[in-house]
């Protein structure tokens, strides 16, 4: 095999979305490609596809039409495995079937040279398992790419228990020389991305199912308050519930059923029904008559006309600290004396959530506490969730409100569980990773970036 990767010919497996995707990804590099499909009429319609990606490109001007025109004409389709003889790099893009992976790749690991690489995309299934009747499997290993593929900068460079060294570092150098960000992973349940992220839909999940917030005040909380570019349940019904559900059984049964993995019956439940979001117009949310946003964007939001005139830090509240200083900003005057982490305002004492209810926390003070959820940046959030135990009354659910509108932050009321919405999700997101890197699936600084 050549050396110099930027001119491998790269075969595709697949001509559906992923597939046309990576495709457009090689031939924008210079690469010659090769994609395969059993029918000439599917291998047709993804180079229409990214034909037309490649137009509205051209039509907001970020290509040329000419370069447009180049890339489309490196792309080629074969109906044989053996038209990928050729190929230094192949990559498979079909459906999530172990059998379906593993016919193929036989198959065309018999065609191809010894020295080709074989990847597969695969989000969910082992790569040891797909590498077991391969002749060469060190030359076999995962190259997971996200949707949309064109878009999407990770790529995970998955390696199985005898891949080789020289495929994996090949591979991930080619990602890297594609404008992509690659991170190297061991091969293991849902690998890095898909492991980690599982706690993401899982506990808004529960959220839900426990009846502690709406799908509504959730994807509101995670967006402005925690700063993510979509709430759970719009990511959901972005990626498709079915997808969604199936990745996790997947890896809740690759992880021998742990329950921090297992499935939501209110997801299967979408399922059922077909609601499968976006793609079928309805899911978490309606998108039905072409509407292209969801209710997510209302704002299910408290207020209070009560506006306090002084606080009290008491002792260190930690990445809170900084709501100090916007209520100082705002007029109301801040003093500090000892104590175990909270704010208190007119006999009410308010604490960022750490696992503890209200409720405990109020027995165990003799005090009414009131809870507020963790935001990606206090001195900037607009959002912030609160959570008050059961029985609050009316005046210190006023003063706590009206401490953050006050700020200049809105309010969202959940119901009094531990850890609230978002520090409980990053706190399952964190040990998750943790997790990951301890058993050696990937470096810190792999898990951080992917």
């Amino acid at each position: 095999m050549s050396t110099h990767y930027q001119h491998f010919k790269v075969g595709i497996i697949g001509a559906g979305t992923m597939g046309a995707g990576i495709a457009q990804v090689a031939a924008g590099y210079g690469h010659r490609v090769l994609v395969y499909d059993i029918e000439n009429s599917a291998i047709d319609a993804a180079i229409a596809r990214t034909r037309t990606a490649l137009d509205r490109l051209v039509e907001k001007g970020r290509i040329e039409p000419a370069r447009a025109n180049q890339l489309v004409a490196r792309i080629h389709g074969c109906t044989a495995l053996s038209g990928l003889a050729q190929c230094d790099l192949v990559i498979e893009a079909v459906a999530e079937d172990l059998e379906i992976k593993r016919r193929l790749f036989r198959e065309v690991e018999s065609h191809c040279c010894e020295q080709a690489i074989l990847a597969t995309n695969t989000s969910s299934i082992s790569i040891d398992a797909l590498a077991e009747d391969l002749q060469r499997p060190h030359n076999f290993l995962g190259m997971h790419f996200f949707n949309p593929a064109p878009v999407m900068k990770l790529v995970e460079v998955v390696s199985g228990a005898v891949t080789g060294e020289r495929a994996a570092d090949c591979v991930y150098q080619l990602a890297r020389s594609w404008g992509k960000v690659a991170v190297h992973a061991r091969n293991s349940p849902g690998f890095i991305v898909n492991r980690v992220a599982r706690s993401f839909y899982a506990e808004p999940l529960r959220l839900l199912q426990e009846k502690a917030a709406s799908v509504e005040t959730i994807d509101l909380v995670f967006r402005e308050s925690g700063g993510f570019r979509m709430g759970p349940f719009e990511l959901m019904d972005l990626i498709g519930n079915d997808v969604n559900y199936a990745v996790t059984e997947s890896v809740f049964n690759a992880f021998h059923k742990n329950p921090r993995f297992q499935p939501s019956v209110l997801q299967k439940e979408r399922v059922d029904a077909g609601a499968l979001g976006r793609k079928s117009r309805r899911g978490w949310y309606d998108y039905s008559n072409n509407n292209s946003s969801s209710q997510a964007m209302k704002k299910p939001l408290t207020h209070s006309h009560f506006r306090p005139q002084s606080m009290v830090i008491q002792g260190d509240i930690g990445v809170a600290g900084d709501l100090a200083a916007r209520a100082s900003e705002a007029g109301i005057s801040v003093t500090g004396q000892a104590g175990s982490g909270s704010i208190r305002i007119d006999g009410v004492n308010l604490m960022l959530t750490d696992g503890r209810t209200a409720k405990l926390l109020s027995e165990q003070w003799g005090s009414e506490i009131v809870l507020f959820d963790l935001a990606a940046d206090f001195a900037s959030t607009s959002q912030v969730a609160l959570g008050f135990p059961v029985n609050c009354g009316q005046p210190a659910r006023d003063t706590a409100i009206g401490f953050f509108n006050a700020l200049g932050i809105n309010v969202s009321i959940v119901a009094d569980s531990p850890g609230l919405c978002l520090m409980r999700t990053v706190c399952m997101l964190a040990n998750e990773a943790a997790d990951a890197v301890s058993q050696g699936v990937c470096k810190v600084e792999a898990v951080d970036t992917a």
